[in-house]
Protein backbone atom coordinates (compact mmCIF):
# COMPACT_ATOMS: atom_id res chain seq x y z
CA UNK A 1 0.00 0.00 0.00
CA UNK A 2 1.24 3.68 -1.18
CA UNK A 3 1.21 5.94 1.58
CA UNK A 4 2.43 9.71 1.85
CA UNK A 5 4.67 9.56 5.04
CA UNK A 6 6.94 12.57 6.61
CA UNK A 7 10.92 12.68 5.44
CA UNK A 8 13.58 15.41 6.89
CA UNK A 9 14.63 17.09 3.91
CA UNK A 10 18.14 18.98 3.25
CA UNK A 11 18.24 22.26 5.65
CA UNK A 12 15.55 20.75 8.12
CA UNK A 13 12.36 21.04 6.33
CA UNK A 14 9.88 18.38 7.03
CA UNK A 15 8.38 17.16 3.34
CA UNK A 16 6.26 14.04 2.33
CA UNK A 17 7.41 11.44 0.25
CA UNK A 18 4.94 8.64 -0.97
CA UNK A 19 6.30 4.93 0.22
CA UNK A 20 4.83 1.62 0.44
CA UNK A 21 3.71 0.79 4.08
CA UNK A 22 2.52 -2.82 5.71
CA UNK A 23 -1.08 -3.22 5.70
CA UNK A 24 -3.21 -1.65 8.79
CA UNK A 25 -3.00 -3.28 11.96
CA UNK A 26 -6.06 -1.65 13.07
CA UNK A 27 -9.05 -3.89 13.01
CA UNK A 28 -11.76 -3.37 10.69
CA UNK A 29 -14.10 -2.67 13.85
CA UNK A 30 -12.30 0.37 14.40
CA UNK A 31 -11.95 1.85 10.85
CA UNK A 32 -15.60 3.62 10.57
CA UNK A 33 -14.71 6.64 11.45
CA UNK A 34 -11.11 6.85 9.93
CA UNK A 35 -11.96 5.92 6.25
CA UNK A 36 -12.97 9.18 3.66
CA UNK A 37 -10.48 12.10 3.05
CA UNK A 38 -8.41 13.51 5.66
CA UNK A 39 -6.24 16.69 6.15
CA UNK A 40 -2.52 16.11 8.27
CA UNK A 41 -0.96 19.40 9.73
CA UNK A 42 2.60 19.14 11.28
CA UNK A 43 3.35 22.59 12.70
CA UNK A 44 6.80 23.58 14.20
CA UNK A 45 6.88 24.28 18.26
CA UNK A 46 5.37 26.73 19.41
CA UNK A 47 4.00 27.99 22.53
CA UNK A 48 1.29 26.87 24.97
CA UNK A 49 -1.12 28.73 24.17
CA UNK A 50 -0.56 28.79 20.39
CA UNK A 51 -0.86 25.18 20.86
CA UNK A 52 -4.55 25.58 22.21
CA UNK A 53 -5.27 27.93 19.71
CA UNK A 54 -4.38 26.28 16.88
CA UNK A 55 -5.90 23.21 18.05
CA UNK A 56 -9.08 24.81 18.99
CA UNK A 57 -9.41 26.78 15.90
CA UNK A 58 -9.24 23.38 14.18
CA UNK A 59 -11.90 22.13 16.10
CA UNK A 60 -13.96 24.90 14.51
CA UNK A 61 -13.01 24.62 11.29
CA UNK A 62 -14.27 20.90 11.10
CA UNK A 63 -17.57 22.36 12.32
CA UNK A 64 -17.49 24.93 9.41
CA UNK A 65 -15.85 22.63 6.79
CA UNK A 66 -16.39 18.48 7.73
CA UNK A 67 -12.96 18.04 7.49
CA UNK A 68 -11.00 15.65 9.79
CA UNK A 69 -7.23 16.97 10.17
CA UNK A 70 -4.49 14.64 11.90
CA UNK A 71 -2.18 17.39 13.72
CA UNK A 72 1.14 16.38 14.82
CA UNK A 73 3.63 19.45 17.18
CA UNK A 74 5.69 19.91 19.45
CA UNK A 75 6.53 23.38 22.37
CA UNK A 76 8.33 25.98 21.94
CA UNK A 77 9.63 25.61 25.64
CA UNK A 78 8.54 23.06 28.74
CA UNK A 79 4.62 23.37 29.42
CA UNK A 80 2.48 22.22 31.98
CA UNK A 81 -1.02 21.91 30.27
CA UNK A 82 -4.01 21.46 33.10
CA UNK A 83 -7.12 19.77 31.86
CA UNK A 84 -10.65 22.06 31.48
CA UNK A 85 -11.81 21.80 35.16
CA UNK A 86 -8.65 21.41 37.19
CA UNK A 87 -7.53 23.97 40.11
CA UNK A 88 -4.80 25.93 39.12
CA UNK A 89 -5.07 29.19 41.77
CA UNK A 90 -3.51 28.68 45.00
CA UNK A 91 -2.83 25.26 43.88
CA UNK A 92 0.25 25.94 40.86
CA UNK A 93 3.52 26.59 42.45
CA UNK A 94 3.82 29.79 40.02
CA UNK A 95 7.58 31.13 41.58
CA UNK A 96 8.72 27.41 40.91
CA UNK A 97 7.31 27.15 37.47
CA UNK A 98 9.05 30.44 36.56
CA UNK A 99 12.58 29.21 38.28
CA UNK A 100 12.21 25.76 36.41
CA UNK A 101 11.42 27.57 33.02
CA UNK A 102 7.61 26.07 32.43
CA UNK A 103 5.19 27.75 31.19
CA UNK A 104 1.21 27.24 32.24
CA UNK A 105 -1.58 26.63 29.79
CA UNK A 106 -4.92 25.43 30.41
CA UNK A 107 -6.27 22.93 27.85
CA UNK A 108 -9.92 23.24 26.22
CA UNK A 109 -10.22 19.54 27.21
CA UNK A 110 -10.54 17.93 30.55
CA UNK A 111 -8.39 15.35 32.13
CA UNK A 112 -4.94 16.33 34.81
CA UNK A 113 -1.97 17.53 34.30
CA UNK A 114 0.83 17.17 32.04
CA UNK A 115 4.03 18.49 31.23
CA UNK A 116 4.95 18.85 27.67
CA UNK A 117 8.55 19.07 27.26
CA UNK A 118 10.44 16.22 25.88
CA UNK A 119 7.37 14.53 23.76
CA UNK A 120 5.21 14.68 20.72
CA UNK A 121 1.78 15.42 21.11
CA UNK A 122 -0.93 14.72 18.62
CA UNK A 123 -4.40 16.42 17.88
CA UNK A 124 -7.55 14.51 15.90
CA UNK A 125 -10.37 17.20 15.29
CA UNK A 126 -13.26 16.16 12.99
CA UNK A 127 -16.74 16.72 12.20
CA UNK A 128 -19.78 14.58 14.22
CA UNK A 129 -22.81 13.58 12.40
CA UNK A 130 -25.95 13.24 14.53
CA UNK A 131 -25.65 9.82 15.71
CA UNK A 132 -21.95 9.62 15.90
CA UNK A 133 -20.08 7.48 19.07
CA UNK A 134 -17.46 9.14 20.67
CA UNK A 135 -16.75 6.03 22.30
CA UNK A 136 -15.86 4.45 19.18
CA UNK A 137 -13.88 7.90 17.96
CA UNK A 138 -11.58 7.27 20.93
CA UNK A 139 -11.44 3.38 20.13
CA UNK A 140 -10.69 4.65 16.74
CA UNK A 141 -7.98 7.08 17.29
CA UNK A 142 -6.41 4.32 19.75
CA UNK A 143 -6.31 2.12 17.26
CA UNK A 144 -4.44 4.59 15.13
CA UNK A 145 -2.04 5.51 17.76
CA UNK A 146 -1.28 1.64 18.63
CA UNK A 147 -0.58 1.06 15.10
CA UNK A 148 2.24 4.08 14.98
CA UNK A 149 3.91 2.67 17.75
CA UNK A 150 4.01 -0.97 16.68
CA UNK A 151 5.60 0.59 13.31
CA UNK A 152 8.12 1.90 15.44
CA UNK A 153 8.95 -1.22 17.20
CA UNK A 154 7.04 -0.77 20.16
CA UNK A 155 5.58 -3.23 21.86
CA UNK A 156 2.52 -0.95 23.31
CA UNK A 157 -0.86 -2.55 24.41
CA UNK A 158 -3.94 -0.91 25.80
CA UNK A 159 -3.44 -0.49 29.33
CA UNK A 160 -6.10 -2.61 32.01
CA UNK A 161 -6.60 -0.32 35.05
CA UNK A 162 -6.90 -1.44 38.85
CA UNK A 163 -9.21 -0.03 40.96
CA UNK A 164 -10.90 4.06 40.94
CA UNK A 165 -9.51 6.60 38.88
CA UNK A 166 -8.37 9.64 40.51
CA UNK A 167 -10.34 12.70 40.43
CA UNK A 168 -8.16 15.43 38.71
CA UNK A 169 -7.83 17.90 41.37
CA UNK A 170 -4.29 19.24 39.97
CA UNK A 171 -3.08 15.60 39.86
CA UNK A 172 -0.60 14.56 37.30
CA UNK A 173 -2.10 12.70 33.61
CA UNK A 174 0.61 10.24 34.66
CA UNK A 175 -0.26 9.27 37.74
CA UNK A 176 -1.11 5.78 36.55
CA UNK A 177 -2.72 4.54 33.34
CA UNK A 178 -6.68 4.20 33.21
CA UNK A 179 -8.72 1.28 30.90
CA UNK A 180 -7.95 1.42 27.43
CA UNK A 181 -5.03 4.08 27.69
CA UNK A 182 -1.83 3.00 25.73
CA UNK A 183 1.22 1.98 27.65
CA UNK A 184 4.43 -0.28 27.55
CA UNK A 185 5.71 -2.50 30.31
CA UNK A 186 3.15 -1.43 32.47
CA UNK A 187 4.03 1.94 32.50
CA UNK A 188 1.69 4.63 30.53
CA UNK A 189 3.06 5.80 26.82
CA UNK A 190 0.12 8.21 25.85
CA UNK A 191 -1.78 10.58 27.80
CA UNK A 192 -5.09 12.00 25.92
CA UNK A 193 -8.12 14.01 26.40
CA UNK A 194 -10.85 14.49 24.14
CA UNK A 195 -13.71 17.21 23.94
CA UNK A 196 -17.04 16.96 22.08
CA UNK A 197 -18.64 20.39 21.21
CA UNK A 198 -22.04 20.42 19.55
CA UNK A 199 -21.23 18.64 15.86
CA UNK A 200 -17.47 18.42 16.63
CA UNK A 201 -14.88 16.40 18.28
CA UNK A 202 -11.19 17.67 19.34
CA UNK A 203 -8.83 14.69 20.89
CA UNK A 204 -5.53 15.03 21.65
CA UNK A 205 -2.25 13.79 23.18
CA UNK A 206 0.97 13.36 24.48
CA UNK A 207 3.58 11.03 23.43
CA UNK A 208 6.46 10.59 25.70
CA UNK A 209 10.37 10.93 24.21
CA UNK A 210 11.86 10.55 27.62
CA UNK A 211 10.30 11.23 31.19
CA UNK A 212 10.33 14.18 32.61
CA UNK A 213 6.71 14.11 34.20
CA UNK A 214 8.67 13.16 37.61
CA UNK A 215 9.12 17.33 37.84
CA UNK A 216 5.58 18.28 37.97
CA UNK A 217 6.29 16.50 41.84
CA UNK A 218 8.23 20.33 41.93
CA UNK A 219 5.00 22.15 41.03
CA UNK A 220 1.92 20.61 41.50
CA UNK A 221 0.83 20.55 45.83
CA UNK A 222 2.56 18.40 48.04
CA UNK A 223 -1.44 16.38 48.60
CA UNK A 224 -1.67 15.19 45.20
CA UNK A 225 -0.06 11.22 43.82
CA UNK A 226 3.38 11.80 42.57
CA UNK A 227 3.31 10.97 39.17
CA UNK A 228 4.54 6.44 38.48
CA UNK A 229 7.20 6.29 36.09
CA UNK A 230 5.98 7.22 32.44
CA UNK A 231 6.77 5.07 29.91
CA UNK A 232 9.04 6.38 26.85
CA UNK A 233 9.92 5.75 23.22
CA UNK A 234 13.49 5.90 24.45
CA UNK A 235 12.85 3.48 27.10
CA UNK A 236 11.15 1.07 24.32
CA UNK A 237 13.12 1.53 21.60
CA UNK A 238 16.76 2.14 23.62
CA UNK A 239 17.42 5.16 21.37
CA UNK A 240 16.45 8.60 20.59
CA UNK A 241 13.32 8.71 18.79
CA UNK A 242 12.97 11.73 16.89
CA UNK A 243 9.65 14.06 15.52
CA UNK A 244 9.06 13.54 11.96
CA UNK A 245 9.46 9.30 12.81
CA UNK A 246 6.76 9.50 15.07
CA UNK A 247 4.82 12.13 12.63
CA UNK A 248 5.86 9.48 9.82
CA UNK A 249 4.52 6.88 11.44
CA UNK A 250 1.23 8.16 12.52
CA UNK A 251 0.71 9.24 9.01
CA UNK A 252 1.62 6.02 8.20
CA UNK A 253 -1.08 4.32 10.26
CA UNK A 254 -3.65 6.81 9.26
CA UNK A 255 -3.65 6.09 5.51
CA UNK A 256 -2.95 2.45 6.00
CA UNK A 257 -6.19 2.22 7.91
CA UNK A 258 -8.34 3.64 4.54
CA UNK A 259 -7.58 7.49 5.08
CA UNK A 260 -7.25 9.37 1.97
CA UNK A 261 -5.19 11.73 3.30
CA UNK A 262 -3.51 15.16 2.10
CA UNK A 263 -1.94 17.96 3.61
CA UNK A 264 -3.46 20.73 5.01
CA UNK A 265 -2.68 24.38 4.02
CA UNK A 266 -3.62 27.29 6.50
CA UNK A 267 -6.08 29.28 5.12
CA UNK A 268 -6.72 33.13 5.97
CA UNK A 269 -9.72 31.84 8.13
CA UNK A 270 -7.52 29.65 10.06
CA UNK A 271 -5.41 32.13 10.91
CA UNK A 272 -7.71 34.54 12.34
CA UNK A 273 -9.61 31.76 14.15
CA UNK A 274 -6.44 30.73 15.58
CA UNK A 275 -5.19 34.38 16.50
CA UNK A 276 -9.02 35.33 18.33
CA UNK A 277 -8.40 31.78 20.21
CA UNK A 278 -4.70 32.39 21.40
CA UNK A 279 -6.06 36.19 23.02
CA UNK A 280 -7.86 33.81 25.18
CA UNK A 281 -5.50 30.59 25.54
CA UNK A 282 -2.98 33.09 26.91
CA UNK A 283 -4.92 35.02 29.28
CA UNK A 284 -5.04 34.78 33.06
CA UNK A 285 -8.62 34.86 33.37
CA UNK A 286 -8.81 31.60 31.14
CA UNK A 287 -5.95 30.20 32.83
CA UNK A 288 -6.68 30.84 36.54
CA UNK A 289 -10.87 30.14 35.90
CA UNK A 290 -10.58 27.83 38.49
Amino acid sequence: MLVRVLVLAAGGTLTFQEVTTAPSAVPSSARGPLTGTWRTLVTPPRSGAANMALDHALMERARRTGQRVLRVYTWSGPTLSLGRNQAARGRIDDDTARALGVMLVRRPTGGRALLHHREVTYSVTAHLERGDSVREWYAAINAILLDALHRLGVDAEPAISHGRTPLPATASCFVRADEGEISFAGRKLVGSALLRREDALLQHGSILLDDDQALLERILPDDEAPPMPAGTLRQALGRDVGVSEVASALVMALGAAGADESALEEDAQLVVDTGAAERIYSSEEWTYRT
